[in-house]
C-alpha cells in the first residue's frame, strides 16, 4: 500500500510540474521571435511552423522539398507570421546544416530559437545488417544536429536563445523494428543532456530543451506501424505534440514528455524490466 501511495504521489507531482510550466507560457513572448524550424515540410515540423506563425514569430523553415516548403511558408504568412522564409536542404549532405543556419541568421538578423526536428527515412523492420544505412541515418538524425548547434550557438548566446531538440521515447527505451532510429535518438539524448550541464558551467545564457515524444499520428508514422503493432490507439495528434514542444522551449524546460505516458514509461523503465520487456514484445508482431 505504501509503495502504491509513493507511485501515486510521484505521478501527481509530475502532473503538477507539467501544469505549472504550461501555465507560465506567455504567447506574446514569441511575437517577433526569430525561429529556425527543421523538417518543416510535413508532420510535427509543419505543425510547429503553423503554431509559431500564429504567435507572430519570424520564421525560417527547411526540409528537402522546396515546393512543399513554399506552400508551408505561404500558409505561415496567412496565419500571422511576421516573416516566413524557406531554404531547401538535405541534412545527409554535410555542408547543408551549416548553410541553413547561416541563411536563417543572415535573413532574420539573428536567431532566438533553433528547433531541431528533422529525421531521415528508415524502415520499420528488424535490422538487416545494413551498416551503411545506419551510418547515413546518424548523419541526418544526429551529426547534422551537432553541426547546426555548433553554428547557431554563438548567435543564441548573444540573444539568450534556445535550442529545442525533438527526441523520442525510443531514445529512452528499446523496442523492436527501430534499431538505427533508436540509436540516433539515444545519441541525441546523451549529447544534449551533457550540453545541458556544460552550458551553465561556462555561464552561457542559451538553454536546451529536449522533448521526448511518444507515438504521434503523422502520416509516415502511422503507415509504418499499421501492420506491426497494436499501439495505434496511443497515437497523439501532431498539432498537440507541436504545441507542447513550443511551450516547453519557450519556458526553457530541460526535458519535456508528450503524451504523458512517455514520462511514466521513462520513470519506471528500470524498475520493472521483466514486465516492461514482456509488455513490449506483446505489443509488436512479425509477419512470417
Amino acid at each position: 500500500m505504501k509503495f502504491r501511495a509513493k507511485i501515486l504521489a510521484f505521478t501527481v507531482a509530475a502532473a503538477l510540474v507539467a501544469i505549472r510550466w504550461r501555465d507560465t507560457f506567455v504567447p506574446e513572448s514569441l511575437r517577433g521571435a526569430r525561429v529556425l524550424v527543421t523538417g518543416a515540410s510535413t508532420g510535427i515540423g509543419e505543425q510547429m511552423a503553423y503554431h509559431y506563425a500564429r504567435f507572430g514569430a519570424q520564421l525560417a523553415i527547411t526540409a528537402r522539398r522546396g515546393d512543399v516548403l513554399r506552400e508551408v511558408a505561404e500558409r505561415c504568412l496567412e496565419l500571422g507570421a511576421q516573416r516566413a522564409l524557406y531554404i531547401p536542404a538535405d541534412m545527409g549532405v554535410t555542408s547543408d546544416p551549416e548553410k541553413v543556419v547561416k541563411f536563417a541568421v543572415e535573413e532574420l538578423g539573428g536567431l532566438d530559437y533553433l528547433v531541431l526536428n528533422h529525421i531521415g527515412p528508415t524502415p520499420f523492420a528488424m535490422w538487416d545488417g545494413d551498416v551503411e544505412h545506419t551510418r547515413w541515418l546518424m548523419q541526418v538524425n544526429f551529426f547534422s544536429y551537432l553541426q547546426m548547434t555548433s553554428t547557431a550557438l554563438p548567435h543564441l548566446e548573444k540573444s539568450g536563445g534556445s535550442i529545442i531538440v525533438v527526441s523520442s521515447l525510443l531514445g529512452k527505451m528499446c523496442t523492436p523494428f527501430v534499431a538505427p532510429y533508436s540509436a540516433t535518438k539515444f545519441s541525441l539524448n546523451g549529447f544534449f543532456g551533457t550540453l545541458q550541464h556544460e552550458l551553465p558551467m561556462r555561464r552561457s545564457n542559451a538553454s536546451i530543451t529536449v522533448s521526448v515524444l511518444g507515438l504521434v499520428d503523422t502520416q509516415s508514422a502511422m503507415e509504418k506501424i499499421r501492420e506491426k503493432t497494436n499501439m495505434n490507439a496511443l497515437a497523439a495528434p501532431a498539432s498537440d505534440a507541436a504545441l507542447h514542444i513550443i511551450k516547453a522551449g519557450a519556458t526553457r524546460q530541460k526535458e519535456s514528455f508528450f503524451p504523458f505516458y512517455t514520462y511514466l514509461a521513462s520513470l519506471f523503465r528500470d524498475w520493472f524490466r521483466f514486465f516492461q520487456d514482456l509488455t513490449i514484445q506483446n505489443c509488436y508482431y512479425l509477419e512470417p
